[in-house]
């Protein structure tokens, strides 16, 4: 499973020899395990590194079973270094090679699948999911006083009844909120413990109201949606339901980062767009969110000394003297700039995109 701190290893590895980047999608429903293996091959065939293709052919052959829709690798043999991970979701695929790993694709993975908290919730109890890259990370449950209402005789005196029903009614009450304050603490302390992004809650309309009270406003600010799942929905069906919303949620928030970004650049206030603007203010560490279409690619140049990026071909960095060389992907180098600044990176997919202002801008920090 590919998580957060494995990203971190990627982004900060570096090295003097190519590394070879692998993306195969091995999802069944687009063909069997021999079909994947001939993509792999042909990915493969053509590439100068043979060490590096004969570590990933002995990894598919003796090591990888198979499991999951896609499996990403990185391999660089003069430096020993080989990671492999397993993904849940599908993917393109692809080859690059580098002196760093390709990353980008796992930016738009993480951006649209990861850090998802879920918690179903009920009167006396809740469960609770953390699922990451469409993956189960996590699961905890949390129990409560029982809720429960005495039925009282008919026999009672009906002033003495109703004085009854009421106090019953306020314990009821009192009950239930207690649970739903403990159930609030202990959702906290998960979400913190796996870093979520966002939060869909499920059950019935009442009770997620009586739960959102008692959720502190830095976790509420992160809900991207509410369903009617039942407290005992299993996996796949809290799995399916947490990805619909929150593409869903995913494409209005991206929606609303491309106007802003727009609008910013026009007014001159917090936002560039277009490749050298962008990679200008990457270089500077403005950036607080970079947003590309998700296929945007292009060639530039990197100073060798202070890694400043261009798409113009200049001899002498104007910022440190040195030379520089030619790179394949501008926009990947700026990905990995970004992450390791502490920036998010959206990936725009489908209808939104910035292709009418050169696939690319950023919301700035200043």
């Amino acid at each position: 499973m590919l998580t957060n701190r494995d990203l971190q290893e990627l982004l900060n590895y570096q090295s003097q020899h190519p590394v070879v980047s692998v993306y195969l999608n091995t999802d069944p429903s687009e063909g069997n395990t021999e079909a994947h293996r001939l993509k792999l091959r042909s990915l493969l065939k053509d590439i100068q590194q043979k060490d590096d293709a004969e570590a990933i052919e002995r990894y598919f052959d003796h090591e990888f079973d198979w499991s999951g829709k896609s499996v990403v690798v990185f391999s660089c043999m003069p430096d020993d270094f080989f990671r492999a991970y397993t993904l849940a979701i599908p993917i393109y695929s692809r080859i690059r090679i580098s002196n760093n790993p390709h990353v980008k694709p796992l930016a738009d993975l993480f951006d649209l699948y990861g850090g998802y908290g879920i918690v179903l919730i009920d009167r006396q109890s809740a469960r609770y999911f953390a699922i990451n890259l469409g993956q189960l990370v996590d699961e905890k449950e949390f129990k409560g006083k029982s809720v429960r209402r005495i039925k009282h005789g008919g026999g009672s005196q009906s002033a003495g009844r109703k004085s009854g029903e009421a106090g019953q009614n306020y314990a009821v009450e009192e009950i239930t909120d207690r649970n739903m304050r403990e159930a609030g603490e202990f959702a906290s302390h998960f979400f913190k413990t796996h870093k979520i992004r966002r939060i869909l809650i499920g059950g019935t309309e009442d009770n997620i109201a009586l739960f959102k009270q008692h959720l502190p406003k830095t976790w509420q600010s992160l809900i991207i949606g509410t369903c009617s799942l039942n407290i005992n929905a299993n996996i796949d069906e809290v799995l399916e339901t947490a990805l619909e919303i929150g593409h869903a949620a995913e494409h209005k928030k991206e929606a609303k980062l491309v106007e802003s970004v727009i609008t910013n650049a026009a007014k001159g206030q917090d936002g560039v767009l277009g490749l050298d603007e962008t990679l200008s203010a990457v270089h500077e560490g403005r950036v607080q969110i970079l947003l590309f279409d998700s296929r945007f690619r292009a060639s530039g140049y990197r100073c060798t000394g202070c890694g400043y990026i261009t798409t113009q071909p200049i001899d002498i960095c104007p910022f440190c003297g040195n030379e520089f060389e030619k790179i394949q992907d501008a926009v990947e180098l700026a990905v990995r700039k970004v992450l390791q600044s502490g920036g998010d990176v959206e990936v725009l997919q489908g209808d939104i995109s910035l292709k009418d202002h050169g696939h690319i801008g950023a919301l700035l920090r200043y």
